[in-house]
């Protein structure tokens, strides 16, 4: 049963550029522009219309915009809540001028040792992430830690919720890996590894959305019954000003946003391929987060009540009652 007919979440991608390389990801070997107040502003009104709560201010690393603050400055005043996942390198440089216009910030780490996490994204950023902690601990920001589990790395996620999490009071979101773009980053996570997700999803301070794992036993998204909502829960935007359709993962079609997001959303033309979201032959298999997380919120299914316990909790921990989706 469908709970929510309209788009929840923005996956705004403010630029395509990096200043990591990370082995899992391949966003960062893309040319990119950097999106523009002007349109951002525009596009911001049309998702309030189309009835959007979250912005996901994404890449590449965002703190690349050199109007990051500008852009979360309009999301907080039209009263989105505003989401943004960082690498630590330039947070440092931003966390004054960011203060209070983040309601879920992320620092990304993916192991407790220096050397192995540096490896992982391709520059020597585990030092940045540890001064990012404590300087936005210093002016009353409460990070999460948004640690990517593989298979290799299960085992660490003790050490980074005893030595990093729990002495910081952090919260600890466990992202299990996926694959994407013919990515091979070894998805397939073993039911041990499962298992030992579940396990840590229990654990005060840590976020662990079940249902990850309920639709990796189920072996993913099936186009003959998908649970996969991306395209109409979840709305994408490029750094070229296109609404990108049915996720920005497959891609299969964007569309230059002229003038009204809201219109263009609306069209025939794109209906029809959100009528396809989850039916597509390279929908076979999905388990992308980014694009489940929200499917489970807007659709009454058991995906559905897997994933409210943990979003109860994450709101609890946070101390605020905020739609995780």
């Amino acid at each position: 049963m469908r709970l929510i007919s309209h788009p929840v979440l923005c996956n705004y991608y403010i630029t395509y550029r990096c200043n990591a390389k990370c082995g899992f990801c391949d966003i960062w070997e893309k040319p990119s522009p950097y999106i523009t107040l002007e349109n951002f502003e525009e596009n911001l009104t049309h998702l309030k219309k189309l009835g959007a709560k979250v912005i996901d201010l994404t890449g590449g690393e965002p703190l690349l915009h050199r109007e990051i603050d500008q852009l979360l400055k309009l999301a907080k005043e039209k009263g989105f809540i505003t989401t943004l996942t960082t690498n630590g390198l330039l947070y440092p440089k931003w966390a004054a001028r960011l203060k209070e216009l983040v309601d879920m910030l992320h620092f990304s780490l993916d192991s407790p040792h220096k050397e192995e996490h540096n490896n992982s994204r391709g520059v020597d950023c585990f030092d940045h992430v540890m001064e990012s902690i404590r300087i936005a601990k210093s002016l009353g920001e409460r990070p999460d830690i948004l640690f990517t589990v593989f298979e290799e790395n299960v085992d660490q996620i003790e050490t980074v919720y005893k030595n990093i999490c729990e002495p910081n009071n952090l919260v600890l979101i466990l992202n299990p890996v996926f694959d994407y773009n013919n990515v091979d980053t070894g998805q397939s996570l073993s039911e041990d590894t499962l298992e030992k997700l579940s396990n840590w999803g229990k654990k005060k301070n840590v976020y662990l959305n079940e249902a990850f794992i309920t639709l990796r036993k189920d072996g993913g998204n099936h186009v003959t019954n998908p649970v996969c909502k991306a395209a109409s829960s979840t709305i994408v935007i490029s750094p070229e000003n296109e609404l990108v359709l049915p996720c920005y993962h497959l891609g299969l079609k964007a569309f230059k946003i002229e003038n009204d997001l809201s219109e263009l959303y609306s069209s025939e033309e794109v209906q029809k391929l959100v009528a396809l979201e989850g039916k597509l032959p390279e929908c076979e298999g999905c388990t992308i987060n980014c694009y489940m997380q929200p499917s489970f919120a807007v659709e009454m299914n058991k995906y559905f009540w897997k994933a409210l316990p943990s979003t109860i909790k994450y709101n609890r921990l946070k101390g605020t009652w905020r739609a995780l989706i």
